[in-house]
């Protein structure tokens, strides 16, 4: 259990770069004196995705949790 936990808790951490990578940015606005780059935003430029990764994370808990309590209740009916 303790390895499991310590595993848990790495990868928690390791992730963390990847959630604030994902967070949007902030529209640039046009450049100055008219240069390249004006124009709309491209398709899609600023899809929130932070809604979708709560559910997906809060899914793989609970599949990860139901997993754990299989196992320990099939540890504990071999005792």
């Amino acid at each position: 259990m303790k390895k499991m936990l310590k595993t848990l808790i790495i990868t928690t951490v390791l992730m963390l770069p990847v959630i604030g990578f994902s967070q949007n940015t902030r529209d640039p606005g046009d450049p100055p004196n008219g240069g390249p780059g004006g124009g709309a935003p491209p398709v899609g430029g600023n899809a929130p995705i932070g809604s979708g990764f709560i559910i997906l994370g809060t899914l793989a808990f609970s599949y990860a949790s139901r997993k754990v309590y299989k196992l320990n209740k099939e540890d504990e009916e071999k005792e």
